[in-house]
C-alpha cells in the first residue's frame, strides 16, 4: 500500500492518494484545485489514479475534482446525502470500495455536514483490521469539526449527528489506528485543530477535549460555542462544490501593458497589489487592495475583495502568478484577467493617479498612549474583528465589536473621517480588516500588530 498526504499551508487543507502499486491504481481523497501534484506522484509510482473521492462538500475551498477526472477519467465519489449536482457514483454506509489490494470501507460519519464521510483503510496483504481512517472534516488531531457551515439553523441538528458519530462509529474503534484527517493548523473547519498533521485514536481518546465524554445536550453545547469566524465566501465555495467546479486547465502567464489593463479597470475589474508591505508603502495605486502572496492569501481574500470582481494582479515577480492564481482559485477567485507586466514608474509616468503610504502597524502600548492623549476628534475607534466569545473573554476598554466575516456589511457604521484602530487576537485577522478599510477609503487605519493578546500580555488593562 502506497499513501502520500498533500498540505496546502494556510488554508491547512490535507488531500491523499492511497494505491496499491501491485495492482497499479489509486484513489485521490478531497483533492485542491492544483492536481498536477497527484498526477506526477501517481505516475512516479506506477499508478493509475481511478477513483476520486470526497468526504464531503467543502465549505472553505473548492475541491479539483472534476479537473482531476478530466484529466484521468476517473469516478467521483461522494455519499448520497451530498445533494451534488454533477455526475457522480453514490456511497452509502458499510459500501466498500475495493483498491486492489486495499479495502476503503465507508462510514457515514455526519456532524460538519450531513454526507461527511469516514474511510478505514485497509491492506488486506497484512491484515483485514483497518490500518488508518481518513477521516475528513470529522475528527482533528486536538478537535472534530464545526457543524455550524451548513447554516446555523441546522448546526445544532449537526452537532447531535456529530455526537452519535463520535460516540457510536468512531470512539468503537481500536486505539492503534491511525488517523489522517481533512485539515490541520490554519483551516477554519474547527476550533483549534493542532499542528500535527496525523495521530492516532488512542492519543485522541485521552487528550482530544471534543472526545471527553459528554452526554448529547451537553455536546451539542460545547460544539456550537466558541466558534471562530466563518470561512470566508463560504456559502458561495459551497454552492459551487455542490453544483460542481468548472476545470481550470492549463494556467499560463497572462501579462498586460497597463494600456492593456485599463479598459478592464474602466469595465470594473480591481487591482490586488501582493507585493511586499513596503513596496506598497511606498507606491500604489489608489483603490487597489493590498494582499501579499504569502500563505494566508487564501484565507484572508474572500474577506476583501468581492468573489465576482474581474481582477489584475500587480505581482512582486511574475514568476509568482501561478502560485498566486490557484491561491486565489483555491477559495473561489476563478476570474484573473491577467498581471501588470510594467512597473508603477511606467504607471506614473503615465499620468495615472500615484498614493503613498498604508495602514499604519501601530504597538498596543503605542494605541494605548494615543487613547490617553488624543483630543475627541483625533481619538481612534477601536474595532475588535474578532469573534463574540473572544470578545468576552477580554478587549481593549471602549472597543466596537465587528466580527472579521461582518465588516463589509457594517462599513456605514464606522465614519471615514475618524481614525480607526483594528485589532484582533493575533494580528492575522486585523491585517484582513485593514486592508479592507484602506481600500474603501478610510482615511487614517491602525493596525494593532500582537492584537488582544499583545495587549494583555503587556499588562494593559481590559474589559470583560
Amino acid at each position: 500500500m502506497f499513501t502520500q498526504q498533500f498540505f496546502v499551508e494556510g488554508l491547512g487543507c490535507a488531500s491523499y492518494l492511497v494505491g496499491c502499486e501491485a495492482k497499479g491504481i489509486a484513489a485521490v481523497i478531497d483533492p485542491d484545485r492544483d492536481v498536477q501534484k497527484y498526477l506526477e506522484t501517481a505516475q512516479g509510482r506506477g499508478l493509475k489514479i481511478t477513483h476520486i473521492i470526497e468526504t464531503h462538500l467543502h465549505a472553505d475551498h473548492v475541491s479539483g475534482n472534476s479537473e482531476l477526472a478530466a484529466h484521468t477519467g476517473a469516478e467521483i465519489y461522494l455519499h448520497e446525502n451530498s445533494g451534488a449536482e454533477f455526475s457522480h457514483k453514490v456511497l452509502k454506509h458499510n459500501d466498500v470500495i475495493e483498491l486492489g489490494n486495499i479495502r476503503l470501507h465507508v462510514l457515514h460519519t455526519p456532524g460538519h455536514t450531513p454526507e461527511s464521510i469516514t474511510l478505514l483503510v485497509a491492506d488486506t496483504t497484512r491484515a483485514e483490521e483497518p490500518w488508518l481512517a481518513l477521516t475528513g472534516d470529522t475528527l482533528f488531531v486536538g478537535d472534530i469539526g464545526r457543524p455550524d457551515l451548513v447554516g446555523m439553523e441546522a448546526a445544532r441538528g449537526l452537532a447531535g449527528d456529530m455526537h452519535e458519530s463520535i460516540n457510536h462509529k468512531i470512539l468503537p474503534l481500536n486505539d492503534s489506528l491511525l488517523i489522517y484527517p481533512g485539515h490541520g493548523a490554519g483551516s477554519l473547519c474547527g476550533k483549534s485543530i493542532g499542528a500535527m498533521r496525523s495521530t492516532t485514536l488512542g492519543f485522541e481518546r485521552k487528550y482530544n477535549p471534543a472526545l471527553t465524554p459528554r452526554n448529547k445536550s451537553e455536546f451539542i453545547e460545547f460544539a456550537t460555542s466558541d466558534l471562530p469566524e466563518q470561512p470566508g465566501n463560504h456559502t458561495r465555495i459551497k454552492a459551487m462544490n455542490r453544483k460542481g467546479a468548472k476545470p481550470l486547465g492549463t494556467v499560463e502567464n497572462h501579462p498586460l501593458s497597463i494600456r492593456e489593463a485599463i479598459p478592464h479597470f474602466q469595465r470594473g475589474a480591481g487591482l490586488l497589489d501582493t507585493r511586499p508591505k513596503a513596496d506598497y508603502v511606498k507606491a500604489h495605486v489608489p483603490g487597489s487592495v493590498h494582499m501579499e502572496a504569502d500563505a494566508q492569501l487564501s484565507n484572508r481574500i474572500g474577506f476583501v475583495f468581492p468573489p465576482d470582481v474581474p481582477m489584475i494582479l500587480l505581482l512582486e515577480d511574475a514568476s509568482q502568478y501561478e502560485q498566486v492564481v490557484y491561491s486565489l482559485a483555491r477559495v473561489g477567485y476563478e476570474n484573473v484577467v491577467g498581471y501588470l507586466a510594467e512597473g508603477l514608474d511606467v504607471w506614473e509616468e503615465m499620468g495615472l493617479p500615484i498614493a503613498a503610504g498604508d495602514i499604519k502597524d501601530i504597538e498596543p502600548t503605542e494605541l494605548h498612549q494615543l487613547l490617553q492623549t488624543c483630543s475627541n476628534g483625533d481619538c481612534p475607534k477601536v474595532v475588535d474583528v474578532r469573534e463574540p466569545w473572544e470578545f468576552k473573554q477580554g478587549h481593549v476598554p471602549g472597543a466596537m465589536l465587528i466580527p472579521l466575516g461582518q465588516l463589509s456589511a457594517r462599513l456605514t457604521e464606522l465614519d471615514p473621517e475618524q481614525p480607526v484602530a483594528v485589532i484582533c487576537a493575533s494580528g492575522n485577522r486585523s491585517q484582513s480588516a485593514a486592508a479592507l478599510l484602506g481600500q474603501k477609503g478610510f482615511k487614517t487605519v491602525y493596525n494593532v500588530l500582537g492584537g488582544t493578546g499583545a495587549w494583555m500580555r503587556t499588562g494593559l488593562e481590559v474589559e470583560r
